[in-house]
């Protein structure tokens, strides 16, 4: 069977690569690897993301969910000093990449974490998710995915997603509202990728 980013433990080589990339307006060099998603490069989704979504809450609990090698998280705790920057992936070499690409760059406002741990980590909701969630684990997966992490959103908070057109994006748009009861609008849509504001009613 063919290895997947979502992965728990990568097998392929561990080998780590430093490339420039730029987030948000500001070029860093980070560390990545095989074995993560978009190991190579800073992917055309998670950059659509960046570019379409607001500035982040300044305070709270900010969410990004499946990390990689962490280009939303450091976007997000760059932006957002005084909130909390939780980075989420099943990946363990992922958790890894973002923890030391934050650590480099000096951003002491994030914490690593498998879902399991991030689930205890959000006593007060989350204040804004966001995410390039993984679509191809399949749509069942996914909607429990997205069912259980949209619904930790505080009452207050809000999520941005990035999620191919061709990959489903206008169904997924359709099922977050009428499944999950959750307003949602397009954001965005640029270079074949919409970006999805949810929130709360």
């Amino acid at each position: 069977m063919s290895e997947h980013y979502f992965s728990a433990q990568p097998a392929s080589s561990g080998e780590t690569r430093t490339m420039t990339v730029e987030l948000r307006g500001r070029r860093v060099q980070v560390t990545t690897a095989a074995g993560v998603f978009s190991g190579d490069r800073l992917d055309l989704g998670t950059r659509v993301l960046l570019e379409a979504a607001p500035d982040p809450a300044p305070s709270g609990t900010l969410v990004d969910l499946g990390c990689g090698w962490g280009p939303v998280t450091l976007a997000l705790a760059a932006a957002s000093p005084a909130a909390r920057v939780v980075a989420v992936d099943v990946n363990e070499r992922a958790r890894d990449l973002t923890a030391r690409n934050a650590a480099a760059l000096g951003l002491r406002n994030v914490v690593v974490a498998t879902p399991e741990e991030a689930a205890d980590l959000l006593p007060d909701g989350i204040t804004e998710l966001w995410s390039n969630p993984p679509i191809r684990i399949g749509k069942p997966a996914l909607h429990e995915l997205l069912r259980t992490w949209l619904g930790r959103l505080a009452p207050e908070g809000r999520a941005y997603l990035v999620v191919g057109k061709n990959l489903g994006a206008d169904s997924l748009h359709r099922w977050i509202e009428t499944e999950l009861a959750l307003p949602t609008e397009r954001l965005s849509s640029s270079k074949g990728f919409r970006v999805l504001d949810v929130h709360r009613a």
